[in-house]
């Protein structure tokens, strides 16, 4: 999948996903691209929707924000996300990134929820 990315855990509005640090996404200051987490972040935005949307809908991301708060080199990146609001059209999702024991970057985002089309 995208990045590599596994899915750990899932239940109704929470998400657990994870991916390796591979030595592509590592820039030339030995460090992790941020547009690595940044799509990290994207992903599991919209794919913690999909238990808790009605059958069929698609999840749009519209805006997101992320705080990259330290630098990654190696290992795994591991994702908690959790829905913290959700109507009929849109949710509003938190995000905290892992790297080992260390908080690595934290996002909020916003989706579009689409209905399915009749």
């Amino acid at each position: 999948g995208f990045l590599g990315i596994r899915i750990e855990n899932v239940e109704p509005g929470k998400l657990i996903a994870s991916f390796e640090v591979t030595d592509e996404m590592i820039t030339m200051i030995g460090n992790m691209h941020g547009g690595c987490l940044s799509a990290f972040c994207d992903h599991v935005l919209g794919v913690v929707l999909y238990p808790v949307m009605p059958e069929g809908s698609w999840a749009a991301t519209t805006e997101f924000k992320i705080n990259l708060l330290k630098p990654v080199s190696e290992g795994t990146c591991t994702a908690t996300a959790e829905v913290i609001s959700m109507t009929r059209t849109t949710a509003v999702v938190r995000i905290d990134v892992s790297n080992g024991d260390r908080l690595v970057a934290a996002a909020q985002g916003t989706c579009l929820i689409m209905a399915p089309k009749s």
